[in-house]
């Protein structure tokens, strides 16, 4: 969470754990989780804390909140999930700032060839009984897509699984 600063919308926090990581120079954390389960838990994890967060329900394709409202997006673990991604990245890219940074963590497509053949074969079971996660997307692709800037990114592969860890930038 290094050089955060301002105003902060987390999407997918989970469990709230990300909440003690974030440094003294974010004012204030909006939370837009979009499972119901979870939202209690993120409403119990963020009382009390040093920083401000603000937790609510949220759709990714729309999101109650105004535009350029946030100095920086962070999305861990859910754009997998989203049931149209073009649309909720455009949502994104909306309440970002001009140069607000997208922060992402997600697994994402395999670089190899036979993995990604089965991951494309797996996912139409897989979203069904996982939350709507598409382990075959190619989200850093469609982050560019969106219209941001990618800054860099680290793949890596965890329990056989490949990964991206990013930063990429409102072009607008």
């Amino acid at each position: 969470m290094e050089r955060l600063s301002g105003s902060v919308l987390e999407v997918g926090a989970g469990d709230g754990v990300k909440f003690t990581c974030y440094p003294d120079t974010v004012r204030q954390i909006a939370v837009a989780e979009t499972d119901p389960f979870l939202l209690k838990t993120v409403q119990l994890a963020c009382q009390g804390g040093r920083i401000p967060v603000y937790p609510f329900a949220g759709d990714l394709t729309h999101l109650p909140a105004p535009e350029v409202a946030f100095d920086a997006v962070v999305c861990s673990l859910v754009l997998c999930t989203a049931p149209d991604l073009g649309r909720s990245l455009a949502e994104l890219k909306r309440m970002l700032r001009p140069d607000g940074e997208l922060r992402f963590y997600e697994h994402v497509r395999s670089t190899n060839p036979l993995t990604a053949a089965a991951e494309s074969l797996v996912t139409p079971l897989w979203s069904q009984i996982y939350g709507g996660c598409h382990p075959d997307r190619d989200t850093v692709a469609a982050i560019e897509t969106a219209g941001f800037m990618i800054d860099h990114v680290s793949r890596f592969s965890s329990h056989g699984a490949s990964h991206v860890l990013g930063v990429a930038r409102n072009t607008t």
